[in-house]
């Protein structure tokens, strides 16, 4: 019978000693580091809702709106994200006074733009952050039957998209670039002012020399690469991401900068890359007094420059994603406001 006794009260005590120790384990606190607090990871916020308000480059608009699907579907999916692709230009005319939250841009803001946003008591870098998301490479695009000119030097291209016009009449010819190519009319196409892309070819590549007097300007991507699909004698520039979802109807020209010839390539699109002569880089600009007010708007911000957002959807779009320590970077300034 004490045998017994002295069993049971073992027992007892290990129940109670087991049943203390799950209360402990249950109700210490956790150590973990919250995720995005040291790895540019996107962290695990509160459930938000609202807009966020996005407008400007078509250059921009496959990136940015595939980085706002994969934040709608899988992080916020009460926030409503609207991405719009007026144009660089038509952009910043809505985001100068008040009208959008971010402003994609496929060129850098200028300064007249600035000024405007000071009249609107907006300073960079206090009330505005401006946000570099990736690498683009200007492409210059074909027919598909066209066989003679897959290779020009960047000299020809700023030739023939050049105005020469004397008495009215601007017409060029393949042969006039070079006497072995087809005497027949080039075709000209491109964005048009609205757009940052016009404005990188206008002021960077032709020098702010006129553009050939024959060139047919869109607004819509998609409708470039269905004019120069439809036309032998077509050649074109826009951003390399359209070109990149077109390979079955277009042919990139391949540009010689004096080393021979380069592919508009993710591998050779760089500042310090082969491609470098016709390489820009693309934006977002962000209301930062939007982003302080706006939870849903400072969250996705965070996103974009998150592993999750541009560095990691940037090669999808056909788009050169930036050094990590640039996205490091943003990601630090946007966890510090308050």
């Amino acid at each position: 019978m004490f045998k017994r006794k002295v069993l049971a009260a073992i027992l007892g005590v290990g129940m109670v000693l087991s049943l203390a120790g799950c209360g402990q384990q249950t109700n210490q606190p956790s150590e973990q580091t919250p995720s995005g607090a040291n790895n540019n990871e996107p962290a695990q916020t509160e459930k938000l809702s609202g807009d966020v308000i996005i407008d400007g480059s078509g250059t921009v608009y496959p990136l940015m709106s595939h980085i706002a699907e994969n934040y709608m579907t899988s992080v916020q999916p009460d926030v409503n994200v609207q991405v719009g692709r007026a144009g660089s230009s038509a952009g910043f005319k809505k985001f100068i006074p008040g009208e959008l939250d971010f402003s994609d841009a496929s060129r850098k803001i200028k300064s007249e733009e600035v000024d405007e946003l000071k009249a609107k008591g907006l300073e960079m870098g206090t009330n505005v952050l401006e946000i570099k998301l990736a690498y683009d490479g200007l492409t210059i695009v074909i027919n598909k039957n066209n066989d003679w000119a897959k290779e020009m030097t960047d000299d020809e291209i700023i030739k023939m998209f050049t105005s020469k016009a004397v008495k009215g009449d601007d017409k060029v010819l393949w042969s006039d670039i070079r006497p072995e190519w087809p005497k027949e009319e080039v075709k000209f196409y491109g964005p048009n002012e609205n757009h940052g892309t016009y404005e990188f070819f206008y002021e960077t590549i032709l020098g702010k020399k006129d553009l050939v007097a024959s060139v047919n300007l869109q607004q819509e991507y998609p409708t470039l690469v269905d004019l120069v699909s439809k036309d032998k004698n077509a050649i074109a520039f826009f951003g390399y991401g359209y070109y990149a979802s077109n390979t079955d109807k277009l042919t990139a020209v391949k540009v010689d900068f004096g080393k021979g010839p380069v592919a508009p390539e993710l591998k050779t699109i760089g500042e310090d890359l082969d491609y470098a002569g016709f390489t820009r880089l693309v934006y977002t600009y962000l209301n930062l007094n939007y982003a302080k007010e706006k939870p849903q708007v400072l969250d996705y911000a965070k996103y974009v420059v998150s592993n999750e957002g541009a560095k990691k959807l940037a090669a999808d779009n056909g788009f050169a994603p930036l050094p990590d320590s640039m996205y490091a970077e943003y990601a630090s300034t946007l966890e510090a406001l308050k």
